[in-house]
C-alpha cells in the first residue's frame, strides 16, 4: 500500500511566529483557519499558547467546522538550564491536555513539540547557519538538555498518551547534523522523535547545506515521527553568512522562501518519505513577514507546488 501523506499549514505561515518582534501583521485565528482551508489544506498546529482558543469545546469547535486536524504544538523549553525543567514540564502538560482533548482519528498526532528555547543565546543567534564545535553544549550541559527532554516527554506521555518530537532549529543548541545526531543517541527513541525540518536542516547545516537534507534523513529514519516542509534561499543563506547576519535578520531577508524556490529538493523527500511508507503529515512552514507577501497567496502557491509533487 502506498503511503498516505497529509498535507498541512502552520499559524507561521500567517505571521503568527514565537519570537517577540517578528511577527507580521496579526491575523485573527479564524480568519488564518478559513484560508488555510481555502488554500487546501485540512491540519494545523496550535501556534503560541493563546493564539487560538485554550478551551477545549471551543478549540475543537473551531477545528470541527472546518474539518481541520490539530497536528501538535510547538513549546520552547531552555533545555541546558535544569532550573528551566520544572516550568517547562508544566506549560507543556497544559499544551498536551488542549492537543489531547481535541485529539481526532489521525493515529500517532497530535503530537507535542518540543525545542530548545531557540534565539535567546546571543552567540548562536549571531552565528546561526554557521554554527561551529566552540559553540556546542558541554558534555555536562548535554547530559542535563537530553534529560530534561525526556523528563517532558515522559510526563506528557504519561499524562496525555500523546508522543513528543523534538525540534532540531537554527539559533538553538540542536542545529547542525552532528548536535542533532548527539541530540538523539543520548535520548530514548521510544520516548522522544524528531520532527524533521527541511528548512532548518539546510541551513543549520552550513554551506552546501540542502546536500546535507537527503543523507540526514537517511540518517535519523525511524527517530523521524513529523516532517515540517520549509525551503532555504542559498543565495540569503550566503550572503547572511558573508554579512555576518544574525538569525532573526536572516528570517527577515527571506532565508525560508516559498517551496521550490530554494535549495531542498522536495521531489526527493517526498520520494524517500514514500519509500519509507511514512503515514503521518508534512507541515508547510513558510514564515510570512512584513514585505514578504500576503499569506493566503503564499499558503496558495505553497500548496500548488506539493500538489504538482502528488501531494
Amino acid at each position: 500500500m502506498p503511503a498516505m501523506i497529509r498535507v498541512a499549514n502552520a499559524p507561521c505561515s500567517w505571521g503568527a511566529l514565537e519570537f517577540e518582534g517578528m511577527q507580521a501583521e496579526r491575523i485573527g485565528y479564524a480568519q488564518m483557519l478559513n484560508e488555510l482551508v481555502e488554500t487546501g489544506y485540512s491540519g494545523t498546529e496550535l501556534g503560541d499558547w493563546g493564539f487560538m482558543p485554550p478551551e477545549p469545546d471551543a478549540l475543537r469547535a473551531e477545528l470541527t467546522s472546518r474539518s481541520v486536524s490539530m497536528l501538535g504544538a510547538f513549546v520552547p523549553v531552555a533545555l541546558r538550564d535544569p532550573a528551566a525543567h520544572a516550568a517547562g514540564e508544566t506549560h507543556a502538560l497544559r499544551v498536551a491536555r488542549l492537543l489531547a482533548a481535541v485529539r481526532g482519528a489521525d493515529e500517532g498526532f497530535p503530537v507535542l513539540v518540543l525545542a530548545d528555547e531557540n534565539g535567546t543565546d546571543p552567540r548562536r543567534t549571531a552565528n546561526a547557519g554557521r554554527a561551529t564545535a566552540n559553540m556546542a553544549l558541554s558534555a555536562a550541559e548535554w547530559t542535563i538538555f537530553a534529560q530534561g527532554a525526556e523528563r517532558i516527554a515522559r510526563a506528557v506521555r504519561d499524562a496525555t498518551g500523546l508522543r513528543t518530537v523534538f525540534h532540531h532549529h537554527c539559533a538553538g543548541f540542536v542545529e547542525t547534523p552532528h548536535e542533532i545526531q548527539r541530540f538523539l543517541d543520548l535520548t530514548d527513541p521510544t520516548l522522544v522523535g524528531l520532527v524533521f525540518d527541511t528548512g532548518h536542516c539546510a541551513y543549520g547545516a552550513g554551506p552546501g547545506g540542502c546536500e546535507a537534507v537527503l543523507p540526514a534523513l537517511d540518517r535519523y529514519g525511524d527517530r523521524v515521527w513529523y516532517v515540517h516542509f520549509k525551503d532555504c534561499q542559498p543565495d540569503v543563506a550566503a550572503e547572511a553568512r558573508r554579512a555576518g547576519r544574525d538569525y532573526f535578520e536572516a528570517v527577515r531577508h527571506g532565508i525560508f522562501c516559498e517551496l521550490g524556490q530554494g535549495c531542498v529538493d522536495f521531489p526527493a523527500v517526498v520520494d524517500w518519505l514514500r519509500r519509507r511508507n511514512y503515514q503521518g503529515w508534512i507541515t508547510v512552514e513558510q514564515d510570512v513577514l512584513p514585505g514578504l507577501g500576503t499569506p493566503r497567496d503564499s499558503a496558495r502557491r505553497n500548496r500548488d507546488y506539493l500538489t504538482q509533487l502528488g501531494l
